[in-house]
């Protein structure tokens, strides 16, 4: 069974660190992968930072900041996990970073002492990259076969519901169904990692 399960995974993390792979490889087509992933993540990151730095100006700033390193780094970057949890840490840090900063000038602020020590215990929790990969993928693995199908797909792969519906020969309407069950699932099985469905939620 946990043989099983470890195939199951290390499938999902080939599927979900293709295009990671592909930008730190690319010849040629940078410009189009790094706008994928900027449409694709920059609304989940933008939500994640919101609920710590609470300033929506702030949270942009954080944002761009990681994208502005991922494109200077876009010739050297060599990610060894997926690109979920590359970006995940990146925005993490950034507002620890950030955090940190507001509170030397003002050490009074309780609400954002108790959003850095909020992440800061997120930080132990995960202690490396590969961890929240880990944790991610292990989730994702629990799901229905087909319903684990649909959701890469749509939520890691950016497909349009239309799009999988015609590739997998099914109506739009069962698209959604199985991404509503989805996000069901991983509310539970993250329940106690909730920041890490954002990465895996579309914004609407």
């Amino acid at each position: 069974m946990d043989g099983f399960v470890n195939n199951r995974i290390s499938i999902i993390t080939k599927s979900i660190s293709k295009k990671m792979k592909e930008l730190a490889n690319y010849k040629g087509s940078v410009r189009d992968n790094f706008d994928k992933i900027y449409i694709l993540y920059y609304s989940r990151m933008h939500r994640f930072a919101k609920e710590y730095v609470i300033l929506n100006e702030d949270a942009e700033n954080i944002v761009q900041d990681v994208f502005v390193i991922l494109w200077e780094k876009r010739e050297v970057l060599e990610i060894k996990v997926s690109l979920i949890s590359y970006l995940f840490s990146l925005v993490k840090n950034k507002c620890m970073d950030y955090l940190r900063h507001k509170l030397i000038e003002d050490k009074g602020q309780e609400e954002l002492s108790a959003k850095l020590y909020s992440l800061e215990l997120m930080d132990q929790t995960f202690s490396s990259e590969e961890e929240i990969e880990q944790i991610i993928n292990s989730s994702i693995a629990k799901l229905p076969e087909r319903c684990r199908k649909i959701f890469i797909k749509s939520h890691i792969e950016g497909k349009k519901y239309r799009e999988i519906a015609e590739e997998l020969n099914i109506s739009v309407n069962t698209v959604e169904n199985q991404i509503s069950i989805a996000l069901k699932k991983l509310r539970v099985l993250l329940k106690d990692y909730l920041p890490l469905l954002f990465f895996l939620s579309h914004i609407k």
